[in-house]
């Protein structure tokens, strides 16, 4: 959980606040002016800043400004219920991470500080290469490694160490489990750019009809339900780096809007005319083989030149089994650390048992399954019987594959349930959850081909209650004739 600070001289609101984020496991604090609040800031650290614009004294975006020029990178969200468009322009060019209008709408502020957590999270948590090279960074700051000796991997590291202060784009390759996300952050990190932005897309996990507005906002009545002006991670990022991952899964529309973007660094919002200028800095990730994709026309061949400018290729576990004994000495060091165990030896015979597994998951895999071996372990040393057999390590594979599909599933159901409340009016006369449940419906039939065992079977509920709802929502099938 993060620790929050609001900065408002409206007890009530604070009140408020604090209530609604310690419900959420958050630590909060606060203070009753912009000049208190810069020096908390300075003197502590925090996950986010929820700074009023109107306050005595220094006023949010003169506060907001002096956060800036001391290079501190936690996201501060600007509240204000003076909501002219200047003032939302103002504090997003001093480099706000968003701002919102007095009184809030719960769900979207909930999600905004939830997004911008995120965002905390990536840019603090260090990724740290096998390196002299690696930067100073606060005590408090979380440290994670990429670890490996061997040939591929320093070709790895190498290419990292050529490319993290040259602002070209990279591209990332290898399998599910891999790293890749953890090789972006390493570049982030050690880059000029490092105390600016760093933001994930999943290509992946956003649905088409809501990716352009993620990526490139919108202007207040763009669409139903833009009620107020939404500013996209390429205007949030300015200065800083997006990383794209699983860019292979982008949609062709969308691809040529990035194109652009990368080569004239400007863009117009969803619903807008003015052209905006942004300084961005590119990283992609792929578990597909573009080259493929773009031989089939799934993936534009000028755009995936423009990406592979340098090429990063991570090797699966496979065939850097050299690195296991390393990788299990960080995760297991890591792990008792973490949960407060005494496993400080690994026996040989369990290396040797670790080494003789295939690994489909690759490091993601090893990690889930050391992180396991470390809480059963009631010693000192990680015996083989801490380790799973063979048979078991596949289901347990099988079963990271299925949580991790479960993840991403759940994870791309909160991201289009964020952007689909905001449209509701809370006025109109109906049920947005038959709205969802009926499409859900209708695309099942549609892909099944109207087969209603195997619609049932997808949508995890009995042919009978299909039936039900195809009835409710007159979903019926042409008859043959």
């Amino acid at each position: 959980m993060g620790r929050i600070l609001i900065v408002d001289n409206d007890e009530g609101l604070v009140h408020f606040l604090k209530r609604l984020f310690l419900k959420q496991g958050h630590d909060v604090y606060s203070c009753a002016d912009g000049i208190s609040g810069l020096q908390r800031v300075k003197s502590e650290s925090f996950d986010l800043v929820l700074l009023d614009y109107k306050m005595p004294g220094l006023n949010g975006l003169e506060t907001l400004r002096e956060i800036k020029r001391a290079h501190i990178k936690t996201p501060v969200i600007v509240m204000t219920a003076y909501g002219t468009t200047e003032t939302a322009i103002d504090a997003m060019r001093l480099g706000a991470y968003d701002y919102l209008l007095k009184p809030f709408d719960t769900k979207a502020l909930k999600q905004i500080a939830s997004d911008a957590l995120e965002v905390n999270r990536l840019m603090k948590e260090m990724v740290s290469l096998p390196s002299s090279a690696t930067p100073i960074m606060p005590a408090e700051s979380p440290l994670v490694r990429i670890v490996g000796t061997s040939p591929r991997m320093q070709k790895v590291f190498k290419l990292i160490g050529q490319v993290v202060e040259k602002d070209v784009t990279v591209l990332i390759t290898g399998e599910s489990g891999t790293g890749k996300e953890l090789v972006a952050r390493a570049i982030y990190h050690h880059s000029h750019r490092s105390n600016k932005p760093f933001m994930a897309v999943n290509c992946a996990s956003i649905p088409d009809t809501l990716f352009e507005s993620e990526l490139f906002g919108y202007e207040r009545g763009a669409f139903t339900g833009a009620y107020r002006s939404y500013v996209g991670k390429f205007e949030r990022c300015h200065g800083g780096t997006l990383f794209f991952d699983e860019i292979g899964d982008m949609s062709p529309g969308t691809q040529a809007k990035v194109l652009r973007v990368l080569q004239e660094g400007e863009f117009e919002r969803l619903g807008g005319a003015e052209t905006i200028r942004v300084d961005v800095r590119i990283l992609a990730a792929t578990n597909k083989n573009l080259e493929d994709e773009v031989k089939a026309g799934r993936f534009r061949a000028d755009l995936y030149y423009r990406l592979k400018v340098i090429s990063i290729d991570l090797p699966p576990l496979r065939e850097r089994m050299e690195d296991l004994p390393s990788l299990v000495e960080y995760f297991v060091s890591r792990f008792s650390q973490e949960y407060g165990r005494s496993v400080r030896y690994v026996a040989d015979p369990t290396i040797r048992k670790l080494q003789s597994m295939p690994w489909p998951g690759n490091v993601r895999q090893l990690e889930n399954h050391l992180r396991r071996a470390v809480l059963v372990c009631r010693g000192d040393v990680l015996l083989p019987e801490h380790v799973e057999s063979d048979e078991a390590q596949e289901e347990s594979g099988a079963q990271d594959a299925g949580g991790e599909r479960a993840g991403a599933l759940r994870s791309r159901a909160a991201e289009l349930a964020a952007q689909i409340l905001p449209l509701v009016d809370e006025a109109a006369e109906l049920s947005l959850l038959d709205l969802v449940e009926e499409a859900l419906v209708a695309q099942a039939m549609k892909v099944c081909e109207n087969n209603q065992v195997r619609a049932a079977r997808l949508l995890g509920i009995s042919r009978n209650t299909l039936r039900h709802r195809i009835r409710r929502y007159n979903l019926m099938p042409p008859e043959s004739p």
